[in-house]
């Protein structure tokens, strides 16, 4: 078992509101598939990793202990994936500094052409895809990722999962990665975290 002080990303006993004591450590490539029921605070613990909602515990990465960094660093180093993302500008390639893959535009399984879309024209779908890539091109340190296949069709849910465990071990990134699906927990999962009422049990 890794050591909390040698690990690249430790979680040490953080607890929130709706969320009891949870402690994990991950390595650089490692992913973490979190479930549990509704309600549990899967979305809540990710919103805490992020420095977006008050919590008690401890959260260090690569040494560095969340409260000695400036919200703004943390959390270009720890990006956060919400189920519902957010757009600012009208046109997609304004949220990005460069263009994706063409390896990336055929595993989201979408036209290289809506690099320069409308956003207000983008299917839920295709917002969701993209939000994805957006995520990655960032190559951060951990991505925390709330279901980010939910609502997508089998073939495609496939696809980007193996599109987001591919690059968060080709980038040596942590990933924690909340879903309802015990099925893609068990083929992208290093570890598992189950939460309930008691808290967070790593299987």
């Amino acid at each position: 078992m890794i050591s909390m002080s040698d690990a690249f990303f430790s979680v040490d006993a953080v607890r929130g509101a709706n969320l009891r004591p949870v402690s994990f450590t991950l390595r650089p490539g490692e992913i973490l598939m979190v479930q549990g029921e509704s309600g549990v605070g899967k979305s809540q613990l990710l919103r805490a990793l992020a420095d977006l909602d008050a919590h008690e515990g401890k959260v260090v990465l690569n040494g560095v202990e969340q409260q000695q960094m400036p919200p703004s660093q943390w959390r270009r180093r720890v990006v956060y994936l919400p189920a519902e993302s957010a757009w600012w500008d009208d046109y997609v390639d304004q949220h990005f500094t460069e263009n994706l893959p063409e390896t990336w535009w055929a595993a989201l399984r979408l036209k290289p052409e809506l690099f320069r879309a409308e956003v207000a024209r983008l299917s839920s779908g295709e917002r969701q895809r993209l939000a994805v890539a957006r995520a990655l091109v960032l190559k951060p340190k951990v991505l925390l990722l709330d279901e980010p296949t939910a609502n997508l069709d089998a073939v495609t849910a496939k696809a980007v999962g193996e599109l987001l465990s591919e690059q968060i071990k080709a980038q040596g990134s942590a990933g924690v990665w909340v879903t309802h699906d015990a099925s893609e927990a068990a083929r992208f999962a290093d570890k598992q975290l189950y939460l309930d009422a008691e808290g967070g049990h790593i299987t």
